[in-house]
């Protein structure tokens, strides 16, 4: 028995609010379980100076979690004067997982980031945060071809990420802190709507896990984000 009472293949509860942060051109509160994450997309009309004159856009992320996202208090990276690898790892990572499906030509020399905040974390905060930000993301190019700064929306695919681990030895789907903290093996799956795969991240955290482990928990991702990709559509009105 999983510690939340789910079955292996079935997502926490998710929700996914659109428009979320008043002033952000395009925002998403995305919900998994307890985790909560605030995703909000930022437009500017300018480039890095590495794309200056190449005609093309930028995506890119930020991350940080607020200081009781946990049980206890986390210093702010702020106060701290750098951030920790661990975070310049999910903002690259979330940057990265946005790029994949974006036509960054289409998007003329402009760029959007996407900070995401995490308000509450309780496991999957990484893959929350890519899910919800491909809805501010979208939200915000939607506000842009409004505004008649783009003729269309540069996105060409969905993008969504899911967690799913080895828990006393049976493949599981989306977990929370308790899983992934005893679990083992657990790993990370960005995938898109047309089926590709962005990025793996898998670890064993005891006895190394098999083939036939790492595609069961490929399948369970695969269905987990079916489900993320429809909720996805729904918050944008696809």
């Amino acid at each position: 028995m999983r510690p939340s009472g789910r079955d292996p293949a079935v997502l926490r509860p998710v929700s996914l609010q659109p428009g979320a942060a008043r002033h952000a051109e395009g925002s998403c509160l995305i919900r998994m379980g307890v985790t909560e994450v605030l995703c909000t997309a930022s437009v500017e009309g300018k480039v890095p100076p590495f794309l200056r004159g190449q005609g093309q856009g930028w995506v890119t992320a930020e991350y940080g979690m607020l200081p009781r996202a946990t049980h206890t208090r986390g210093d702010r990276e702020a106060a701290r004067g750098k951030q920790s690898g661990r975070t310049q790892e999910i903002q690259r990572l979330i940057g990265r997982s946005l790029r994949a499906v974006t036509d960054l030509k289409a998007m003329g020399e402009m760029s959007v980031t996407v900070d995401c905040d995490v308000l509450t974390a309780d496991g999957g905060t990484r893959c929350a945060s890519i899910t919800g930000a491909w809805v501010a993301l979208h939200l915000a190019f939607e506000h842009c071809r409004r505004m008649n700064i783009l003729t269309r929306n540069p996105l060409k695919d969905q993008v969504a990420a899911v967690s799913c681990g080895v828990w006393q030895g049976t493949p599981v789907l989306d977990l929370d802190y308790a899983e992934d903290s005893k679990a083992d093996a657990d790993a990370n799956f960005v995938l898109t709507g047309a089926g590709g795969i962005v990025e793996v991240q898998g670890t064993a955290e005891g006895a190394p896990f098999s083939d036939e482990e790492l595609l069961a928990l490929l399948r369970l991702a695969r269905s987990g984000t079916a489900e993320l990709f429809a909720q996805q559509r729904a918050a944008v009105g696809m």
